[in-house]
């Protein structure tokens, strides 16, 4: 059974970094684009970042850009989400996502996708 598991996430003060793993198990995906999306309080789920297999040109959401960073290590199956100068408005349940075909089209869609982590929350207040 595949399941992408993320951790890091917490309680952070603004201005803070922190760095989100999201694990890959039951099957690798070091051949397929990897994505952050994120979740606040009574809005829809939206795209963060975006990674192609082999990391170069990721593709990040004009609202985290300069500050987030997408890597992966695909030895270990495994994306980070990097994040730095961390916002008040940042706060949300983080979702990490991967694509099950290999195909680099339209990455900051759900709907790119197959698989889906659980979530992890990110709060950034003082």
């Amino acid at each position: 059974q595949v399941q992408l598991v993320e951790s890091g996430g917490g309680l952070v003060q603004p201005g803070g970094p922190l760095r989100l793993p999201c694990a890959a198990l039951g099957r690798t995906f070091r051949s397929s684009p990897r994505g952050w999306f994120r979740q606040a309080p009574g809005k829809e789920r939206e795209f963060v970042a975006a990674s192609r297999w082999s990391g170069s040109t990721p593709y990040y959401a004009d609202s985290v850009k300069g500050r987030f960073t997408i890597s992966r290590d695909n030895a270990k199956n495994t994306v980070y989400l990097q994040m730095n100068s961390l916002k008040p408005e940042d706060t949300a349940v983080y979702y990490c996502a991967a694509d099950r075909t290999g195909t680099w089209y339209h990455p900051s869609t759900r709907s790119a996708y197959d698989y889906w982590g659980q979530g992890t929350q990110v709060t950034v207040s003082s």
